[in-house]
């Protein structure tokens, strides 16, 4: 009775953006169908940043990850965001795998991006926007480029090292990429947007009939990166209702009393499970992701499944079983 513990290197060795993008979007369809367990998020907030509990039972496994969103951790020589996974056995509780989560949930969240594409954009979408140009943006192409041929990426960021950091990112990736202001972004087919912003970075008025919009950045309380017009006259589908609304994309304009519950179209989940259509016709699409622990669980069942077939990571007794 032995846990396995994996570290970042070896979890990225086990699994790839296709594999994620899959068990992702079946993910969502098991939620949706209601094959799975996903408690609410549990915050702790601090002066810098805050920790968030994730815990959810899907695809056989349960697990909880324990992840930080701390913006100005640059400054300070760390990363944004920093996560590790528990992956425990159901049937009696033991923790199998012990596992970092830090590349998983930048994973997780470009292969949801990707779904949501798949069932929202337009079958011909060619020109993609990125309003944000940090280590997210670069999950969010990999996953467009496993779905749709790019003929070309345009992208803006207030940091321009970001900017150009991310341009050559899609040099090595051969694709090609222009930096342009945030407005000559919008106007793609696909818009993603990926900032940590508390006020609008996008203009209603940018955003013209047919786009579809990956809108990422927002994931706690007050977080917002579209105007609120947008959403009025978009069609808005979500990864979960509840999160969404304490603190997606639609939050803000929840807490002002200027869209519901009711304005909310879809789940994506209920879109890939047939329950409600994907796109129709011309019009805007927006999905609102603030990720879900069945993501991080789905994707750590195919690291730990692989782990074991090849005999990877390293195992110890952590536990006294005695």
């Amino acid at each position: 009775m032995e846990t396995l513990i994996l570290s970042a290197d070896e979890v990225k060795s086990l699994i790839t953006m296709k594999e994620a993008i899959n068990a992702v979007e079946e993910a969502f369809k098991d939620y949706a169908l209601s094959k799975a367990i996903m408690p609410p998020k549990v915050y702790l907030y601090f002066e810098q940043g805050d920790l968030r509990a994730m815990p959810a039972f899907i695809m056989g496994y349960a697990g909880l990850k324990w992840v930080n969103s701390h913006p100005k951790n640059p400054e300070k020589g760390l990363p944004c965001v920093m996560a590790i996974l528990i992956l425990n056995n159901p049937s009696n509780g033991f923790p199998l795998a012990v596992m970092d989560a830090t590349f998983l949930t930048s994973l997780r969240t470009g292969a949801a991006g990707g779904v949501a594409i798949r069932y929202l954009a337009r079958k011909d979408s060619r020109v993609f926007g990125f309003v944000g140009c940090g280590k997210q943006a670069r999950f969010q192409l990999l996953a467009i480029k496993e779905l749709c041929k790019v003929e070309l990426v345009k992208a803006y960021d207030i940091n321009k090292k970001a900017e150009e950091d991310f341009k050559k990112f899609c040099e090595t990736q051969g694709i090609k990429c222009e930096l342009r202001k945030a407005e000559d972004v919008c106007d793609c087919d696909v818009l993603v947007t990926t900032t940590p912003s508390t006020e609008p970075v996008v203009r209603d008025e940018w955003i013209k009939e047919g786009t579809h919009i990956n809108a990422i950045g927002a994931d706690a309380p007050g977080k917002q990166e579209l105007e609120i017009k947008t959403l009025l006259r978009a069609k808005i589908v979500v990864d979960d209702i509840h999160q969404a609304l304490h603190g997606g994309e639609v939050n803000v304009a929840v807490s002002k009393g200027l869209i519901s519950e009711k304005d909310i179209y879809a789940s994506l989940g209920e879109i890939i499970a047939g329950k409600k259509k994907g796109r129709e016709g011309n019009e805007i699409t927006i999905f609102d992701s603030t990720g879900l622990a069945i993501q991080d669980i789905a994707v750590a069942k195919i690291v730990y499944e692989k782990a074991i077939k090849i005999n990877a990571g390293k195992k110890f007794r952590l536990l006294d079983l005695e």
